[in-house]
């Protein structure tokens, strides 16, 4: 059979990886030395690690993390209650196949997002659909979809993803139907999907912060027991970045 049809069925039948294969074997000669075995092992793993990197870049994508950042370059030089041991931890992902959450918190400007995005990407990496969202945009997005009938098809997307980041949790009092809207978010993840949270509050002022004392018992119930907890600490890294260029961390 001639490669040139060889090359236009792959192309139909979107195999795009084994396609690129083929042809850069075809302009190897040494190629011709391997056997056939050998020679389809090379064309199917090309055609694994594609789907494997076009998938990734789809879920990257829906995720909308707002920082390009990876824990293999989170930075420990900096005295800020960051541990290794618990970052390692976390990276693996087990965390998030256990279904169990995540709290960050610290004062503006020691990493919260950039960790938070961070262990979001992992997680992307590691096959799991994910969703970043700032808690202050999310919730008046929510009050839209109320007005325009897709509120529950909105809850159902946040309910199906594998890992919610709930970014700048707590900056800006909550009204009675953002109260609610978050308690219904909670409660159809609540031991079934994790749920990551940034906030510069301390987890003693969330139930303050939220406002009414039986949601916000409610509330946190979901997501503070299974739990895993960073309280950041120390100066800004921004301000530390100015005195010593090239940390390369990028925080908030």
């Amino acid at each position: 059979m001639l490669a040139h049809p060889t090359l236009n069925k792959l192309q139909d039948l979107n195999l795009l990886g084994m396609l690129a294969a083929l042809q850069e074997q075809m302009q190897l000669p040494e190629c011709a030395n391997l056997s056939f075995e050998e020679r389809l092992g090379l064309l199917v793993d090309r055609e694994a690690t594609h789907r494997h990197n076009r998938r990734l870049a789809i879920r990257l994508k829906m995720a909308h993390l707002r920082q390009s950042s990876v824990v293999e370059d989170i930075d420990f030089r900096q005295p800020r209650g960051l541990d290794r041991s618990v970052l390692i931890a976390l990276a693996s992902c087990q965390w998030v196949r256990n279904r169990e959450n995540c709290l960050i918190t610290g004062p503006t400007g020691v990493g919260k997002t950039y960790l938070a995005c961070a262990l979001a990407q992992k997680a992307c990496r590691d096959g799991c659909s994910v969703y970043y969202a700032r808690t202050s945009r999310l919730l008046p997005d929510l009050g839209l979809a109320h007005a325009d009938g897709s509120f529950a098809k909105r809850l159902a997307f946040l309910a199906r993803l594998d890992l919610l980041v709930l970014d700048d949790w707590g900056i800006a009092p909550l009204t009675d139907p953002q109260r609610r809207d978050l308690l219904e978010i909670l409660d159809d993840r609540y031991d079934r999907r994790s749920t990551l949270i940034a906030s510069q509050l301390p987890v003693e002022h969330w139930h303050e912060a939220i406002g009414d004392p039986t949601l916000a018992d409610a509330i946190l119930d979901r997501i503070v027991h299974n739990a895993h907890k960073i309280a950041l600490n120390g100066d800004s890294m921004r301000k530390t970045r100015a005195v010593l260029p090239g940390l390369g961390e990028v925080t908030s």
